[in-house]
């Protein structure tokens, strides 16, 4: 892979290479407008942190999880690099490429507008699915292997991430039962910070290794590139993507935090460290062993699992509902949206 001043000589010579660019940084923006916020969600609701630091604290561990993640492991983002095949023409195949980067924008942007916090890991999967449905008239784009890992984590973020806040919360609940109350807000307080951190940290680990292999796809399409043998992550792409994550945690965050942290569940500063710190190892285990599964999916299901441990009525399941709902139209209402673009594209292009 070539270092960033190629790249940048390349962008300005090719309107296609330019335009997928763009796309992708929308959807990276995105993602951290309505994904990243979860991994703070619970330290801001509980005023553990202010909105203001929490959000720069949050782009610096994505920045640090991105870059340690992909040194350790890179099966995630070749997971979501190999995960469809557009077809072999690189000219429609850039176009189901963008064409899925917009099914996503417009359904993130869509969710966000109502404070519902999705799953830009499903909607990206939608998407790129839909589009190569498209592109194929049928499932031949669609690399059922590497799929199926999207299905695994699917059902991993789900019920670890509310069993771990299950049982995260009943031992610390159980070792601290003695302890002065003042003593312990202050100490969970103060740990809470260090444990949203680690949140945010598997966050650029699990999602940034998810856009950065799409980055590096529509580079290879664009140039013509069909040959998907050559997998290198450069750092500029590191630090790239992970300041335009940090930048729409900072635009729109405010909204999910409420969904998630104030909503959802009503918090006490011991709970609110319990969910992140099962929330961050569910996403830890996932990312070791290369499974590309949703923060979204796995920190509100933290929350829910930390809020029944104490009584089912500590959590607000009308919010719930709400969530499940969307997670449930991702897969169907995206990859329609990227289907459907796609065959527009195909006609205008």
């Amino acid at each position: 892979m070539e270092d960033f001043s190629v790249f940048l000589s390349e962008v300005l010579k090719s309107p296609a290479l330019l335009i997928t660019v763009i796309l992708t940084l929308a959807v990276i923006l995105v993602n951290g407008w309505t994904d990243a916020p979860n991994a703070i969600a619970t330290a801001v609701s509980t005023k553990a942190i202010a909105p203001r630091p929490a959000i720069l604290m949050a782009a610096v561990f994505n920045f640090l999880g991105i870059l340690v993640m992909t040194t350790i492991n890179k099966t995630v983002a070749q997971t979501i690099y190999n995960m469809v095949d557009f077809g072999e023409q690189s000219h429609e195949a850039l176009i189901g490429l963008c064409a899925g980067m917009v099914a996503i924008v417009v359904w993130a942007v869509a969710a966000w507008a109502f404070g519902i916090p999705t799953s830009e890991s499903h909607a990206l999967i939608a998407g790129l699915t839909g589009a190569a449905i498209a592109m194929h008239n049928s499932l031949e784009g669609v690399n059922g292997r590497e799929w199926i890992k999207v299905i695994y984590g699917l059902l991993l973020s789900t019920f670890l991430g509310f069993v771990m806040g299950y049982i995260v919360v009943k031992i610390v609940a159980f070792l601290f039962k003695r302890a002065d109350r003042r003593k312990t807000n202050f100490f969970f307080g103060k740990a809470q910070i260090g444990s949203a951190a680690a949140m945010a940290f598997m966050h650029g680990a699990q999602d940034g290794q998810k856009f950065m292999g799409v980055f590096l796809l529509g580079i290879a399409l664009s140039k013509g590139q069909m040959d998907k043998a050559n997998f290198d992550i450069p750092f500029w792409l590191i630090v790239l993507c992970s300041a335009v994550m940090g930048l729409g945690t900072s635009i729109g965050g405010y909204r999910i935090i409420k969904a998630v942290g104030m909503d959802m569940v009503k918090l006490e500063t011991y709970q609110g460290f319990s969910a992140d710190l099962a929330g961050a190892g569910c996403l830890l285990i996932s990312s070791l062993i290369g499974l590309p599964v949703s923060t979204t999916h796995t920190k509100t299901t933290a929350i829910m699992g930390v809020g029944a441990a104490k009584r089912i009525r500590s959590v607000d399941w009308s919010v719930v509902k709400e969530m499940v709902m969307t997670w449930i139209l991702t897969f169907p209402g995206c990859g329609l949206i990227g289907y459907l673009i796609s065959k527009i594209f195909l006609m205008i292009f």
